[in-house]
């Protein structure tokens, strides 16, 4: 990973509208190859370089979950971070990733409300600063009157 921000948590009483956290990684051969085997989704078009090229892709992808992945990462480890609980998540797959790319996962605070502690961020991951991916979360935040 690259260019990634402190881990850690960042209390519902210390967010802002407008707070960003990101990360950045290559995503690898290696890395399709574990998510395939993870979640079982050993479709040809992430694993057979063969069988990609005939595909509309025209070349191996990588599952559009394991990017996905990147935006729960910044959720657990940033923003909020650790405490941090996922209620729901929306995704748009706009561009396809390909082993080799570096993918930058960015998270950004749209609402807050306080007083249920949930959060609304905007998602979204970026190939050379183009999306490929967007959407919203909505998390429970972790509240410093409860540590």
């Amino acid at each position: 990973m690259l260019d990634n921000q402190p881990r850690g948590t960042i209390v519902i009483e210390d967010m802002e509208i407008g707070m960003t956290r990101s990360l950045t990684k290559e995503i690898t051969d290696l890395d399709i190859e574990l998510f395939a085997q993870v979640s079982t989704d050993r479709n040809p078009v992430h694993l057979d370089d063969e069988y990609a090229m005939d595909t509309i892709f025209e070349g191996r992808i990588a599952h559009g979950m394991l990017t996905a992945g990147l935006i729960s990462a910044v959720i657990g480890e940033q923003l909020p971070g650790h405490g941090a609980v996922y209620l729901g998540q929306s995704l748009k797959f706009l561009a396809p990733v390909r082993p080799g790319d570096l993918v930058t996962a960015e998270v950004e605070v749209l609402d807050i409300d306080y007083a249920k502690r949930r959060v609304r961020l905007d998602t979204r991951c970026l190939v050379d600063g183009k999306p490929v991916l967007k959407g919203e979360a909505t998390v429970l935040a972790p509240s410093a009157k409860f540590d």
